[in-house]
């Protein structure tokens, strides 16, 4: 059976990661945006992985500018906002796209197995997939949903 674990990404600075070496740990994998109204959500993001990360949580931000293109073109400039403006510590990696002929095949993956209301495309920034330690992926969050409210779900995985 596939999991999370079989594919690779693209690191910022272009290098390829196997998601494997985050095997055994629950995993919360968000497509974000620099430049959108939902952008304050990496505060949110960001206070999980403080409180959760030495429970085995990560969280694994991916650029993404397909909707309006709210995402910087120079991934140093999102990696730089991210850092000074929310304090983002969590991995973040190379600008993607998550839907269309050239979706990331993560993502292709994350939506076959969590399909969101009335179609599996990502309807707009910020949709949160929770990935449990087995590489498996339990839960689909919509855009709005606020990180906080995803503390339940983490602390029955956890």
């Amino acid at each position: 059976m596939k999991t999370v674990y079989d594919f690779t990404v693209k690191k910022t600075n272009g290098q390829e990661q196997s998601l494997s070496d985050y095997e055994g740990k629950p995993m919360l994998i968000v497509n974000t945006a620099s430049k959108c109204g939902l952008t304050p959500q990496f505060k949110g993001l960001q206070e999980l992985y403080d409180q959760y990360q030495e429970r085995g949580l990560e969280i694994l931000g991916f650029p993404c500018g397909q909707f309006n293109n709210q995402e910087y073109e120079n991934i140093d400039e999102t990696t730089e906002f991210c850092q000074l403006n929310y304090g983002v510590s969590f991995p973040m990696f190379a600008k993607i796209n998550v839907n269309g002929a050239e979706a990331d095949p993560l993502f292709t993956f994350l939506k076959e197995q969590k399909g969101g209301l009335l179609t599996k495309d990502i309807k707009w920034n910020f949709t949160k997939f929770l990935v449990d330690g087995n590489g498996q992926v339990v839960k689909r969050y919509a855009p709005t949903t606020e990180p906080e409210k995803i503390k339940i779900d983490l602390d029955q995985l956890l």
